[in-house]
């Protein structure tokens, strides 16, 4: 069969545009590298962010992929995390706002002692509900893809903790400048560090125990390197930690329409949910290992918790001056944060 000049000059076109056209569709797919803190093995890591970024390249059909960074991988400290977000060091960074105390002072409500919940799924829910009223102006910087926070801290120490006498002289890691506040007015000394730095200070006795969430003790070995744990019973508890899920913003804006949409689908209620339960599921599933290797967990009894609520209401008025120096009304926040903590324990 001959062909006509025409017909080959068609066809050789679609031959040569065909690879254009593969070539356009591949391009689409864009890759992000996420970062923070905590090793692979960590729940944090695991079983929400890993997953997390699955359900993403999932929903967009495999276009929009999250390689993740653990431990630092990609340099520099946990309290530089926002600002490598911010700069572009990494797409997505996964952080604490109390790492860099005082520069986003409106999530310290949530840190303040006997504010929120004692589970995670209720302060996650909270947060989320807080961030587009309160959030977006002190961090314009990046796209805040999520804020959340954890369950119930608890204290993790070389010697039983039942009251506040048992805290005297003891020095406790602290993750937030406010829960560091709490300590000292309970008696301890408050040191404060990111959680990567526990397990080489408590081997070495730089600190004699640790405020953390169940969930992140086997990753820093809190189990290993004391012996007794102290929980506080129901709600309020004391004390949270913030988080941020955060983005560069020249990458969010760079993404397709589809690509925003699938990503923005599986942020607010849908993101807070899935760090809230699992925080509230490996709380239970980790106390429970932690009791049969024979550790001490001791609950405070309801009227030591009276006490220590008292003894921590000072830490409220302090922040309240704090804030009003700073244009921010913070008995105002403090009322709404209570208000929607009520909300949630009551709905979940």
């Amino acid at each position: 069969m001959k062909l006509t000049r025409r017909g080959f000059g068609l066809g050789a076109a679609t031959l040569i545009a065909s690879p254009a056209i593969v070539t356009s569709a591949r391009a689409q797919a864009v890759t992000l590298r996420m970062h923070h803190f905590l090793p692979p093995l960590s729940n944090a890591h695991s079983k929400l962010l890993a997953p997390w970024a699955k359900k993403v390249e999932a929903d967009s059909q495999g276009q929009l992929k999250i390689d993740i960074f653990p431990s630092m991988q990609l340099g520099g400290t946990p309290p530089q995390l926002f600002d490598q977000a911010r700069d572009g060091v990494a797409d997505i960074i996964w952080t604490l706002p109390g790492n860099t105390p005082g520069r986003f002072p409106r999530t310290e409500v949530f840190e303040l002692p006997f504010i929120a919940a004692n589970r995670a799924i209720v302060n996650a829910r909270a947060a989320n509900e807080f961030t587009g009223k309160h959030l977006m102006e002190e961090t314009r910087e990046v796209k805040l893809l999520a804020f959340w926070a954890h369950d119930a801290g608890v204290i993790h120490a070389n010697r039983q903790v039942r009251t506040m006498d048992d805290l005297k002289g003891l020095k406790l890691r602290n993750p937030t400048r406010l829960a560091g506040e709490a300590l000292k007015a309970l008696g301890a000394t408050s040191v404060g560090m990111p959680v990567p730095q526990v397990p080489e200070s408590l081997a070495q006795k730089v600190i004699d125990g640790a405020v953390i969430p169940w969930e992140v003790v086997p990753a820093v070995k809190v189990h290993e390197l004391t012996r007794f744990h102290t929980e506080i019973p129901g709600s309020p508890t004391l004390y949270t930690a913030t988080f941020f899920l955060a983005m560069n913003r020249a990458k969010y804006d760079s993404l397709s329409a589809d690509l925003r949409a699938v990503l923005d689908k599986n942020l607010g209620m849908v993101f807070a949910d899935m760090a809230g339960n699992m925080w509230d599921s490996e709380a239970k599933t980790i106390s429970n290992v932690v009791r049969s290797r024979g550790n001490t967990i001791t609950v405070i009894s309801e009227e030591e918790k009276d006490r220590w609520i008292k003894a921590t209401e000072p830490v409220h008025a302090a922040w309240i001056e704090q804030m009003k120096a700073r244009n921010i009304d913070g008995a105002a926040l403090i009322a709404e944060v209570k208000s929607l903590i009520a909300k949630f324990e009551k709905m979940a």
